[in-house]
């Protein structure tokens, strides 16, 4: 016999899990005080729930593994969510445990709204954004009920579970010498030969052939097979913002960002391929723009793991349904010895776009240009393991400037954009990385959000490279008012304010800097990464001119090819 709650702490570290964060409550003391007891997991305190889901989140894409938060009932389990539906839309492999109050203290059918002090149904809640939930009633089901949450979290395409354990049961002691066995069963996988025949003719014949890729290559772990793929079709690729990181910088097949705010060579060469292999990535409004006709007339292979992804949005696109992993090797393994022709012409083309609208030009601004700032941070922070991005125009400025390498990461929150995430993501793939440098990119509005988080970097001495910056404003949404609301800055400039987080920084104990001058930057960068701040987390400000727009941007209701500020939007976009 063992206690319930040793047996949860030592099961997940028995499949390998080496950090798990949460904020304590009295809901979680028992499970809490087993991970300290029975297992050598890195405990990691957090200073609000959110943060702990955002570390579990960035820890599972890193890794593989789910992540693991931890959070009390009632405001504790309620504060995970935005942080689970972020892993959620995202395809980011957690496990989030919940406490609960006793089984007795549960209101079950009774016609009240509460019986126990902080219970909450957060089942219920979670369920919509999880690929399971799962509420405890009997002690003797959680071996199952592990097996089966780590399987589902990593199976198919990935995402998060939730098991909400009552505190009674936590206590409880659990037979567990029989042998457990999960009901969960992993579907042979198959892919069709005619299908890929069929590409294999389209990329033959096709003229401007152009891969799109998603989140769905890294979320797979399929970049060596990604490599093979790109070296037998010598295709020019595009990635969405959640796949910055799948081909490096200096490819000579990358091409660039495409969607909302992409490259504008690269969405003009979207616009124009008469072949579209899309890889793992879900065609969102972002990616393809309001009109969605455009794209018809053409040819779209379209591969996700997920049916009801394809021909959800844009219509009229060839099926594959395949893990992105399976379908890249079945590829290679057949064709292998019959490479595509490069499409000399196309690339030469491509080229010559990118030279006509180099990203650091498109935009004309006072001060400092966040799109070469970007530049220069990436060419200097070649001892990074990943760069971490919170939501809004500095998001886009590192879409549209950084230079990736192959052995570094891109994090952000695509589908749920939330604002806060990049500061406890940071923790989470520091962690994961075994505490190799990060460096995180916020706005000052997304650095309000998580702020407490630098206490927890600070004591744990995450080399986190901490960017903040500053344009004194809520950047995407001004830009928003300036198209729509006749520069009417409500609760964006008139309204909001920032403090010095310079002096933020020093309070907790960070050395820091700010910038304010283009001649400055390429010292402050170095200074980053000098051998005084090198194992350390440092802040740097980077003041912006405030009202700093994003360009290019597509002219909402237009073809992805027609981009501010040189065409103007037909249709209220929802930013």
């Amino acid at each position: 016999m063992i206690k319930a709650s040793d047996y949860i702490a030592t099961y997940i570290e028995s499949r390998g899990v080496k950090n798990i964060f949460e904020l304590s409550g009295g809901m979680i003391t028992h499970i809490l005080d087993s991970f300290h007891l029975k297992t050598k997991i890195k405990i990691v305190s957090v200073h609000h729930e959110q943060a702990a889901a955002f570390a579990a989140d960035a820890c599972g894409r890193v890794t593989g593994l789910p992540g693991i938060a931890l959070a009390t009932s009632g405001p504790g389990a309620t504060n995970l969510l935005t942080g689970i539906a972020s892993c959620y839309f995202d395809s980011s492999p957690a496990i989030f445990i919940t406490g609960q109050v006793n089984l007795s203290e549960l209101k079950g059918d009774r016609k009240i709204r509460q019986l126990g002090f902080q219970e909450t149904d957060i089942v219920s809640m979670a369920t919509p954004v999880t690929k399971k939930a799962y509420l405890v009633t009997n002690v003797n089901d959680l071996p199952e009920i592990l097996e089966e949450s780590f399987k589902i979290a990593v199976s198919g395409r990935p995402g998060p579970v939730l098991i909400d354990i009552p505190m009674n049961i936590q206590r409880m002691n659990i037979d567990v010498k029989k042998k457990n066995s999960s009901k969960l069963k992993t579907p042979k996988a198959s892919l069709s030969q005619m299908r890929l025949q069929q590409l294999y003719k389209e990329l033959q014949k096709a003229k401007k052939p152009l891969l799109l890729l998603g989140r769905g290559v890294r979320a797979a772990f399929a970049q060596k097979e990604l490599k093979s793929f790109l070296e037998l079709t010598k295709l020019p690729v595009v990635t969405s913002l959640l796949a910055l990181d799948a081909v490096e910088y200096s490819s000579k097949q990358r091409v660039g960002f495409i969607g909302s705010y992409g490259n504008r060579w690269a969405n003009i060469a979207l616009g124009e391929a008469d072949l579209v292999i899309v890889l793992g990535s879900r065609l969102d409004i972002r990616q393809t723009g309001a009109d969605t006709a455009f794209f018809q007339n053409r040819t779209i292979f379209h591969i996700d793991c997920e049916a009801g992804e394809i021909n959800n949005r844009l219509q009229g696109c060839i099926p594959v349904i395949a893990d992105v992993k399976l379908f890249l090797s079945s590829f290679c393994n057949i064709f292998n010895s019959k490479p595509v022709s490069k499409r000399t012409e196309w690339f030469e083309y491509i080229d010559s776009l990118q030279k006509k609208w180099p990203d650091h030009k498109e935009l004309m601004c006072k001060g400092i240009n966040p799109n070469y700032f970007m530049h220069v941070l990436s060419q200097n922070s070649k001892k990074a393991k990943a760069y971490v991005a919170d939501v809004g125009a500095h998001q886009m400025w590192a879409a549209q400037s950084l230079e990736i390498k192959s052995d570094q990461l891109f994090l952000t929150s695509g589908g749920m954009g939330a604002m806060g995430f990049a500061l406890p993501a940071a923790i989470g793939a520091c962690l994961s990385l075994k505490q190799k440098p990060v460096v995180a990119i916020i706005g000052d509005g997304c650095m309000q959000i998580n702020l407490q988080e630098l206490q927890t970097i600070i004591r744990n001495q995450l080399p986190v490279k901490i960017v903040v910056i500053n344009n004194e404003s809520l950047g995407m949404i001004t830009q928003f008012q300036q198209s729509y609301f006749d520069e009417r800055y409500q609760s964006t400039f008139w309204g909001y304010s920032a403090p010095d987080f310079e002096k933020v920084a020093k309070a907790y104990g960070i050395n820091s800097k700010t910038i304010k001058h283009t001649g400055q930057i390429a010292g402050a960068v170095q200074w980053l990464w000098s051998d005084r701040n090198k194992d350390k987390p440092v802040l740097l400000q980077v003041m912006i001119e405030p009202l700093t727009n994003i360009y290019p941007k597509i002219a909402f209701g237009k073809p992805i090819t027609e981009m501010e500020p040189f065409f103007k939007p037909t249709e209220m976009e929802s930013t």
